[in-house]
């Protein structure tokens, strides 16, 4: 049971308001008027009698007890999140096959979840699956041997198929642990370490390449690596550095001790994930589906991901549909 004064609405007014440090922007995320807002901290550090930020400051900051409480709050709310998209029922009880591809970027976490979710529902259903990297997933998609696919946008509209907008997914720098100074760094440093490259096949390889040469940025070509778990390996190993998403980032957790990652010191760029579906298919299916794989990658990978880095609160984000 919860202590009086400690509300779930509290909790997600505080995780607001210790991500940005304004009240007027954790009143725009949670829906509250700004006195509202204000009210809900005043009863949350009422209840747990102690100060969780510091008025005093702008942005407002958070006290060290403000830290360790926002851990524990953004894993209590993460699993309230998850619960709450594994009792969504989606009614795909007459569906009699569905064939459906997901980017091996969600493999280790989501995944596992959607396919338990789906099961629930296809009671009648022959039912396929693959993971696999975006490229292969789309051209299966265009080859109409998926009825829906998850995988990285290329930007081009595909004939006979709906796109349903998922998540941005901010591209970044990963690096062995201690090579690159914290905080903005001259993009010069990178010159004399190597560059470890996605396989040029992959759609994120392409997207990579394309924005270094639109920055005129040009790096020995040494390593390419098709696998994006023997990739950071190379990254933990000293080899060189990479530059990835922090979903990417959040694939490699056996890597964290030994890897950084930090913002990109030339023009920011980003990929968004989609969800595709044949045209042909009614609307309410494949609006069904994105609507629990978005609630999926928040508490999944989104809220896991900015606990750790904060820095990227408003660049990686769930995208309306």
């Amino acid at each position: 049971m919860l202590m009086k004064g400690v509300t779930l609405r509290g909790l997600e007014v505080f995780e607001a308001l210790a991500a940005s440090g304004s009240v007027a922007q954790a009143a725009e995320v949670t829906g509250l008027s700004q006195p509202a807002v204000s009210q809900q901290i005043r009863n949350l550090e009422a209840a747990l009698g102690i100060d969780l930020l510091d008025h005093s400051k702008r942005p407002m900051q958070l006290t060290p007890a403000g830290r360790s409480f926002l851990t524990r709050t953004g894993s209590v709310l993460s699993e309230l999140r998850l619960a709450q998209s594994e009792l969504t029922v989606m009614d795909l009880t007459h569906l009699s096959t569905l064939n459906m591809g997901i980017i091996d970027d969600f493999d280790n976490d989501l995944t596992p979840r959607l396919v338990t979710i789906l099961a629930e529902s296809l009671t009648r259903c022959r039912f396929k699956l693959i993971t696999a990297p975006s490229h292969e997933i789309t051209d299966a998609m265009k080859a109409r041997r998926l009825h829906i696919g998850v995988s990285a946008s290329t930007g081009e509209m595909l004939d006979g198929v709906t796109e349903y907008p998922l998540v941005r997914d901010p591209f970044i720098i990963v690096a062995p642990r201690g090579l690159l100074p914290p905080g903005p760094f001259d993009k010069a440093l990178l010159n004399d370490i190597t560059l470890l490259r996605y396989e040029k096949e992959q759609l994120i390889s392409r997207q990579i390449e394309a924005h270094l040469a639109r920055q005129k940025l040009d790096f020995s070509e040494r390593f390419e690596i098709g696998s994006h778990l023997s990739l950071m390996a190379l990254v933990a190993r000293g080899i060189g550095w990479a530059v990835t998403t922090p979903l990417g980032y959040m694939r490699a957790t056996r890597f964290h001790d030994e890897i950084e990652a930090h913002p990109l010191p030339f023009n920011p760029f980003s990929r968004n994930i989609s969800l595709y579906a044949s045209a042909d298919w009614a609307d309410r299916v494949p609006r069904d589906v994105a609507g629990t794989v978005r609630r999926l990658v928040q508490s999944q990978m989104i809220d896991p991901a900015l606990r750790r880095l904060p820095w990227l609160e408003g660049d990686l984000r769930v995208l309306d549909g």
